[in-house]
Formats: C-alpha cells, sequence, structure tokens
C-alpha cells in the first residue's frame, strides 16, 4: 500500500514544509526584500487564505474527467508559486507568490488525500489517508528545522529552493504513475458549499478549525511557554519532542483507525490532547513536559485523518470537497490560534498561562468530535446487538 501512495507522500511533505518555514526566515526575508517583518508575515497570511478558499472551490472542478491532470496542475501551480517566491526582487511579487503557492497547496491537499482512499482496499483507507498527513507532519517536522539551517547558512532564497525541489520531484514521480491512478467518485452538479448541509460535516469541520486552533496555534508559543516555567533550555527538545509525536502519531494511528474505526479515536484523540495542555499548564517538571509535548503532537496530527475517516466514509463521492473544507478550517484555526496568542500576551497575559486558554477550543472540540464518535460507533453496530464489529466489516451506507 505505502508503495501506491508514495508519491503523494512526497507531495505532501513539500507542502508541511512551505506552509511553516517562512516563520523561520522572516528576518532574513524582511532584510533582502527592505521591508519589515509584519509586512513579510503578511506572506503567510495571504498563503493561508489562498489555501482555504482554493481547497474547496477548486479542487471538485479539477477532478473532473483526470485525477492525475489536477494533481499535476496543482503541483505545477504549488511550485510555480514557490519558484517565483525564490526569485522575488520585492515584497509585492513576494506577497503574491504566497498566494499562487496557497492555491496549490490547498488543492493538492484536497486531492492527495481523496486520491490515496481511492487507491487502496476499503480495509487500508484509514492507513493511506493517514500517509498523507504523515507526509505533512514530517514536512513540519524535519523539513522546517532543515531549511531554517540552509537559511542560516546559504539563504532564505536557497529555504525555498528546497521547497521547490522536493516538488518537482514528487511531480515527476506523480506524473511516471499517473496511468495508475484512480478516477475519484464525484457527484456533478453539487454545489461546493452542498457538503456543509450535513450536520456531522459542519460539525467536524468546527472541530477541525478548532483543534487546529488549539494544536498548532498554540505551538507557535511552545518556545515563549517553557521560558516562561523556566525550561528555557529544554526549549529545543521539546520542539523536537512534539515534532517526534507528530510524525509517529500519523504515521501508526492508520492500523487502529482501519480497524477499530473512527468512533472510539475520536474521543480519545482530543482527549488526550486536552490532557496534555493540561500537564504544560499545571506541572514544571521536564519529564512532563517532555511527555506532555509527544503526546500533544501526537494527538494533534492522529485526529487529522481520523476525522477525515468519520466523515468521509459512507460519502466517498464527497470524499474531496469534504476533505477541502476540513483542511482548509485546520488551517484557518492555525493562523487563529497563533492570532488569538499573539493578542493574549499583548494583553498582559503570561505566556506560561496560554496552554490554560488552549483547553477552552479544545473542549469545545471535544464535545463535537465525541458527537460524531458516537455516530460512527452506532453505525459500527450491526442490527440487534450492542457490541461492535471492526470497521472493515462494516459495509459504506452510501
Amino acid at each position: 500500500m505505502i508503495r501506491k501512495v508514495w508519491p503523494l507522500v512526497a507531495a505532501a511533505v513539500a507542502l508541511g514544509i512551505d506552509a511553516y518555514v517562512l516563520a523561520g526566515v522572516l528576518p532574513s526575508i524582511a532584510d533582502s526584500l527592505v521591508t519589515t517583518v509584519a509586512v513579510v508575515g503578511l506572506g503567510v497570511t495571504a498563503f493561508t487564505a489562498a489555501y482555504a478558499v482554493a481547497g474547496p472551490l477548486l479542487s471538485g472542478r479539477l477532478t473532473r474527467g483526470s485525477t492525475a491532470r489536477a494533481l499535476l496542475i496543482a503541483l505545477g501551480v504549488f511550485n510555480l508559486g514557490n519558484l517565483i517566491t525564490v526569485v522575488a526582487p520585492g515584497v509585492g511579487l513576494f506577497l503574491a507568490s504566497r498566494v499562487v503557492a496557497g492555491v496549490g497547496a490547498g488543492i493538492l491537499t484536497a486531492v492527495a488525500t481523496a486520491t490515496a482512499a481511492a487507491m487502496v482496499a476499503d480495509r487500508e483507507r484509514g492507513r493511506a489517508m493517514a500517509m498523507v498527513t504523515f507526509g505533512l507532519s514530517t514536512g513540519t517536522v524535519a523539513g522546517v528545522p532543515v531549511g531554517m539551517l540552509i537559511g542560516e547558512h546559504l539563504g532564505w532564497r536557497w529555504t525555498m529552493a528546497l521547497v521547490v525541489a522536493v516538488g518537482v520531484l514528487s511531480m515527476i514521480a506523480l506524473a511516471a504513475r499517473a496511468h495508475t491512478l484512480p478516477a475519484l467518485p464525484t457527484r456533478r452538479g453539487a454545489p461546493v458549499f452542498g457538503v456543509l448541509r450535513s450536520g456531522r460535516t459542519a460539525a467536524g469541520i468546527v472541530a477541525a478549525f478548532l483543534l487546529g486552533m488549539a494544536s498548532l496555534g498554540l505551538y507557535t508559543y511552545l518556545l515563549p511557554m517553557a521560558d516562561a516555567r523556566g525550561l528555557r533550555d529544554w526549549g529545543f527538545a521539546l520542539v523536537w519532542a512534539w515534532g517526534i509525536g507528530g510524525v509517529t502519531g500519523a504515521a501508526l494511528i492508520g492500523k487502529p483507525l482501519d480497524r477499530y474505526g473512527p468512533g472510539v479515536l475520536l474521543l480519545v484523540l482530543p482527549a488526550t490532547l486536552a490532557v496534555s495542555f493540561g500537564a504544560v499548564r499545571i506541572f514544571s517538571a521536564p519529564a512532563v513536559w517532555l511527555i506532555a509535548a509527544v503526546l500533544w503532537g501526537a494527538a494533534g496530527w492522529a485526529t487529522v485523518p481520523t476525522l477525515q475517516q468519520a466523515l468521509t466514509r459512507d460519502r466517498p463521492d464527497r470524499a474531496m470537497a469534504v476533505i477541502a473544507f476540513q483542511m482548509a478550517a485546520m488551517y484557518l484555526g492555525s493562523a487563529a490560534g497563533a492570532a488569538v496568542g499573539s493578542s493574549l500576551l499583548a494583553g498582559g497575559a503570561d505566556s506560561g498561562d496560554l496552554a490554560g486558554w488552549a483547553l477552552l477550543p479544545t473542549g469545545i472540540a471535544m464535545v463535537l468530535t465525541g458527537w460524531i464518535g458516537a455516530g460512527a460507533l452506532a453505525r459500527a453496530l450491526p442490527a440487534g446487538t450492542r457490541e461492535p464489529v471492526p470497521a472493515q466489516a462494516c459495509e459504506p451506507a452510501g
């Protein structure tokens, strides 16, 4: 199964790097383009906004007729945007290039995840979607530090060249395997926002926003939070603990997701996230923080494919649209979480208390995922019994 989807995973790695690497080289870009860090930071906002709009609105249109064509166009737009970023002589073209890259990334995430799920048997669907999330998390965790290191020694343009190189390699791999990519089931004439009429889907998208706000948004402030607890010397270890947890969670969640279904996992994973935030808020011991960081990363990233499976398993013809909205919500939540954290700190809040604030969106998300998970468990119960059966034994509802 992994051999089938690895080109999609490679594309997700490039996206994972691109989504966060700019944050580590903002000062260098600002100096190079003779502007301020605040103006360059708008590039992150431009990327996120374009990502959120393009995924839901354009992914379905591009896949009509050919999945391979849609993926190659999305990757082409993504690579073009990043290439323009590499050579941008001024801040105007730089910001425009981030919009172009965000458009490609938004389409790519939705189409790649839906394609991975369609390439495998139903009993491996969770693992396939988890592999794409694994690519995203790997790009964020491993690619971003490498990109920052390259930027420090060679300049920020070479950092972005790394993203282009990975994107081009994945594009070549996809072109070579274009004939193996399945056509995605779609519902012709269905309105883009029609998926939001489902209460379950709407709740899942709101939950994705809240979990992105809490998990990825709070991660922005991991180092100042540790500093406030007297753990400045542990900052590097904590960043890597979060990253290792995220990659591990995304890599390992697939098998239990396929075996047991998303029902119980949607109850357990957000609760684990809340426990990790509570531990960070209450304790100051390095060992507790390291364990909490691992659980935080693992639960945060593992929730992504779990929610995807819960929202799309019985609606394969709408999977791409649902995933597009979910991932857009997650990245918008991440940006919103970072903005809220900045506002709290500007208002006098202590950075060590941010984990406590993150419990609020996490708690609301737990209610929503708990409701979705309970519904998934109910659908997994065969008539006349209270004992759930393995997920692969359940026929899709539609």
